[in-house]
């Protein structure tokens, strides 16, 4: 996120928390604000001062908040998001704390992500705390997201699975601080298993089209009971 980013800017709400609304768009207002910290932690220098105040702080928080009831989520959420399937065009949404597309994740990626026939799109700029080698992305940050994007695509096939296989061939390098569009899509059935394809693009300095990473994966598809019994 920029630092032009202010941290009450209205949040796109999936209205699928299971949380009193209020509480969810608080939830999201402070995954927002953790990324960001995150971000601004990892790309600029801090005194030990400020270090140390914003130790106190956290820790402060942290346990102010465990002594409130847990949270399990096999109980809040047992059927997952299975259909109906957004129409084409619209914006795609998981569960909030889903740790790479949910918006009150502290791990998040702030992915807008749109159905786009058969496909999941996703556009990301992905930021400092998701710096690998200098400059470019952590390629585990790039599998992840893979992962993540194709699990819109069992949004939009409305079918429960889980990741049986997930390879990722790193083209090139994953730059920071610029727009990118993850693109994901079903290839084929066979049976339980389903075959995906993605690929990760964006524009190089000459505004010529790039592909960063192409990714397959093999999704093992189960019964929507089955999803919420928890490991």
């Amino acid at each position: 996120m920029s630092d032009s980013d202010p941290l009450d800017a209205p949040v796109l709400s999936p209205d699928r928390s299971p949380l009193p609304p209020d509480q969810a768009e608080a939830r999201a207002r402070v995954g927002r604000a953790l990324r960001r910290l995150g971000h601004k932690l990892v790309g600029h220098h801090a005194t030990v001062a400020q270090l140390d105040a914003l130790t106190d702080d956290l820790d402060r928080q942290a346990a102010a908040i465990a002594g409130n009831e847990e949270r399990v989520r096999v109980i809040e959420r047992p059927t997952g998001d299975w259909g109906p399937a957004p129409a084409s065009g619209e914006a795609m949404f998981s569960y909030d704390e889903r740790p790479f597309s949910g918006r009150s994740s502290p791990w998040g990626l702030d992915l807008d992500v749109v159905r786009d026939s058969d496909e999941a799109v996703a556009v990301v700029t992905l930021d400092s705390a998701h710096e690998g080698a200098p400059g470019r992305s952590h390629g585990g940050i790039v599998a992840a997201l893979f992962d993540d994007v194709f699990g819109f695509v069992l949004t939009i096939n409305e079918q429960p699975a889980f990741t049986g296989e997930l390879t990722v061939r790193y083209e090139r390098g994953v730059p920071l601080h610029v727009p990118l569009e993850c693109r994901a899509r079903l290839t084929e059935r066979d049976g339980r298993k389903m075959y995906m394809t993605a690929e990760l693009t964006g524009t190089d300095e000459a505004g010529e089209p790039v592909v960063y990473c192409r990714s397959r994966a093999i999704f093992i598809a189960i019964l929507p009971e089955t999803f919420g019994r928890g490991a």
